[in-house]
């Protein structure tokens, strides 16, 4: 977890600006901006391929770390911030203790502003 948030870090300071791979279509064209995007089009990355990654490499006499292409990277890697989706699974499920554990810890917060005034 450590590592996955030093390499997005690293990550972010390197790549500010975000790049598309392919051109926009010219502006004249109706036929091509009537057509959607498929997903594969758009980059998923904020870093193009062979971007150095500085911070990444932290032992001596190692070789310094490349971005990949967003196809070698797997899919779930482009998920892993999306937050969690539960469905609601009957009394006594995950869904029901995952609302009990964010109200319990909602009114620890409350309490202790209150116990600072």
């Amino acid at each position: 977890m450590f590592l996955l948030r030093r390499a997005q870090n690293s990550i972010c300071t390197i790549c500010r600006y975000r790049s598309y791979t392919a051109k926009a279509a010219a502006a004249g064209s109706p036929s091509e901006s009537s057509q959607k995007q498929s997903p594969a089009a758009t980059p998923k990355s904020s870093c193009a391929a062979d971007t150095v990654l500085t911070g990444l490499n932290y032992l001596k006499g190692q070789e310094t770390v490349l971005a990949k292409p967003d196809e070698w990277y797997p899919d779930w890697l482009w998920t892993i911030l999306e937050p969690k989706k539960l469905e609601y699974d009957g009394p006594g499920g995950k869904y029901e203790r995952a609302e009990r554990r964010k109200e319990n810890k909602q009114r620890i917060k409350e309490r202790n502003f209150m116990l600072t005034q």
